[in-house]
């Protein structure tokens, strides 16, 4: 691994890559990724303006023609070889991530960084089977058969939580469709964003199939979002700044996927295994510092288990060790900046006046003052309506709620705006079968929470957004479908024409 000043060499050309090298950003700001656990400069770069967003979009349409007419095969191939350069550089990745977000180091190598390579490796298998419905006489006089065809220039935009992984999430699907695309990601994370794009083209990926913009939302993003030559918009981040992505997006009849915020429940039947449930509610609302639109948020536990559950979690949680990321035994490393660490401690002491901090609660001192750090907090005794059950906190903070019967449990967990992720904790098939059937959310664990794989869908329901991340259904979302119709009568006065003119 190098140095936590490497890249400020590295990206001394630009942080802006557009058909196939790096370039400054023309909007005449400047902004500084932060290494969140020690307050210092990483690199400091010029933002994107319009004209670049306009010079990469170019770019993405000159490269779509050829890029869309290359065989399924030849696009699968590029993506084999881009898997093989992510493997080989997979410390350096590892390391750039745990630099630009202070997620430590062993979630960087073990999760962020493998589940990317792997999701490169499934789309390239995936590339080969972009299908329709067969082919077959459905008239009688014709045969149908169904097209998938590429788009055009997808315009993206990605978080700053995971950004290697969004990113992957964004650009694998779209190019294995035969899309170009024009990403940008979060102002705050662009490092490994553009490392996987240099990926690409050292792998052989033509020129402007891949471009990375980086600028502020309010100019580069929402000019992408309403450019003209952009078809589709593919949006990550917060409900509110997605109902904005969607005004602009319809103005155009743009394509729309959107995957929003959460508020995921931890659902704990009595007949529970109570350990298995406290150490899951730990991993789970303490992943990436909590700031996963998937991480555990609200735990309902019934009653009989609920006062054994909030002290074993908390007892779990007073282990976890805070401390800077590159440290192997770190588990819990800052959260992106200050200022997101200051919004989740305002959310805290509000809730003092109305609920208890059971555990946490805290912006530690000593060696970690320096860093954006804050201390696992468990909550208990809040209200349904109370803000911390409501709002998504993106915290390392988890509350605690009761539950009698199975169907308050099961109407608590739904109620919230938000519908992206959940899970049910019981030793009975059929009580976990009809929550998997009645929580109003994409993804539904069963005694587990949080892990994913390349080859299931991710996606929410409500204000969670709509359409799908991974898996073989993102290409329902890159695709143009075409209905191809031949007629096998050679008839030239066919029988329909007339109901239109003339007589039968």
């Amino acid at each position: 691994m190098g140095n936590r000043f490497q890249f400020k060499d590295r990206f001394a050309e630009g942080a802006q890559y557009i058909d196939g090298r790096l370039r400054p950003g023309t909007s005449g700001r400047s902004h500084t990724v932060v290494d969140p656990a020690t307050g210092g400069e990483v690199l400091t770069y010029e933002l994107a303006g319009t004209a670049d967003v306009d010079e990469a979009v170019a770019a993405a349409k000159r490269a779509f023609s050829a890029w869309s007419a290359a065989t399924p095969g030849e696009r699968s191939d590029a993506l084999h070889r881009l898997a093989a350069v992510l493997a080989e550089r997979a410390e350096d990745f590892a390391y750039a991530e745990s630099l630009q977000c202070g997620k430590p180091i062993k979630l960087s190598t073990e999760f962020d960084v493998p589940g990317t390579i792997d999701n490169t490796a499934f789309f390239a298998g995936a590339a080969r089977h972009l299908q329709g419905q067969a082919a077959a006489e459905y008239s009688g006089d014709h045969t149908s058969y169904v097209r998938r065809e590429a788009i055009g220039v997808v315009g993206s935009i990605a978080p700053w939580n995971y950004p290697l992984q969004m990113a992957a999430w964004k650009i694998l699907p779209a190019i294995a469709a035969g899309n170009t695309i024009v990403l940008k990601p979060a102002e705050l994370t662009p490092l490994t964003s553009l490392m996987f794009a240099q990926a690409a083209k050292d792998a052989g990926l033509p020129d402007g199939v891949i471009n990375i913009v980086t600028g502020a939302g309010r100019d580069a993003g929402e000019h992408l979002v309403g450019h003209p030559d952009v078809v589709m918009t593919s949006f990550t981040g917060s409900t509110a700044v997605g109902k904005r992505v969607a005004e602009i997006a319809t103005a155009t009849v743009k394509r729309l996927h959107l995957e929003l915020g959460g508020k995921a429940p931890f659902l704990v039947f009595d007949d529970a295994d109570l350990e298995a449930a406290a150490h899951g509610a730990v991993a789970a609302s303490l992943i990436n510092t909590g700031q996963d639109c998937t991480a555990a948020t609200r735990a309902y536990v019934q009653r009989p288990l609920h006062d054994a559950f909030v002290a074993r979690v908390a007892e779990l949680m007073e282990t976890v060790r805070l401390g800077d990321p590159f440290e192997p035994d770190t588990d819990l490393g800052p959260l992106v900046s200050h200022a997101q660490r200051d919004r989740v401690a305002g959310f805290v002491e509000r809730a003092r006046a109305y609920a208890t901090v059971v555990t946490g609660g805290e912006i530690p001192g000593g060696d970690l003052e320096e860093g954006a750090y804050y201390r696992p907090t468990l909550i208990s005794g809040a209200a349904q309506d109370s803000e911390v059950v409501q709002s998504e906190i993106f915290g390392p903070v988890l509350v605690v709620l009761p539950f009698d019967s199975d169907d308050e449990g099961i109407a608590l967990a739904n109620d919230t705006p938000y519908g992206l992720a959940a899970s049910a904790w019981s030793r009975d098939v059929y009580r976990a079968g009809r929550a998997t059937r009645e929580l109003k959310a994409g993804c539904v664990w069963v005694n587990d929470h949080i892990p994913i794989i390349s080859e299931m869908p991710h996606g929410g329901y409500k204000a969670s957004g709509f359409g799908k991340d991974m898996s073989a259904y993102s290409f329902e979302e890159y695709t143009q479908v075409k209905h191809v119709m031949y007629d096998n009568t050679a008839v030239a006065a066919k029988d329909w024409h007339r109901t239109i003119f003339g007589d039968r």
